[in-house]
């Protein structure tokens, strides 16, 4: 699926790295670096090359966080917003498209799977 949506995205010319960070700021707002590095499971002296460039396209801007001064918030400009908002959108499809013809009954028992699997997963670690 990651190989399928980043074929989709790259035709539209982003990246799913970048993508994904655009999905993540539209959904939850100003989040801190470190905070964006976890959710993109990514180490943050790794993402800040990519803040550098969603931050020359004029997508994004890092403002101080109170009481760190180290610490950076990271908010979607107003053109940030509009990409993030195209990007839901090709997330809404791409997944419409994947999940065809699937019922929901179908997709509840893959569901309860997979939380099993998670339940499972964190008890053996």
């Amino acid at each position: 699926m990651r190989t399928l949506f980043d074929a989709r995205v790259r035709a539209e010319g982003l990246t799913l790295a970048r993508a994904r960070t655009l999905m993540f700021l539209g959904r939850n707002g100003c989040m801190t670096q470190t905070g964006l590095a976890e959710l993109l499971e990514i180490e943050g002296p790794s993402l800040v090359p990519l803040l550098d460039n969603l931050e020359k396209q004029g997508l994004i801007e890092r403002q101080p966080v109170d009481g760190d001064r180290r610490a950076k918030q990271i908010a979607l400009t107003v053109a940030g917003k509009e990409q993030a908002a195209y990007v839901d959108t090709l997330v809404r499809d791409f997944r419409s498209d994947v999940l065809k013809d699937i019922s929901e009954d179908d997709l509840k028992a893959a569901i309860r799977v997979f939380h099993a699997m998670a339940r499972n997963i964190e008890a053996a670690s």
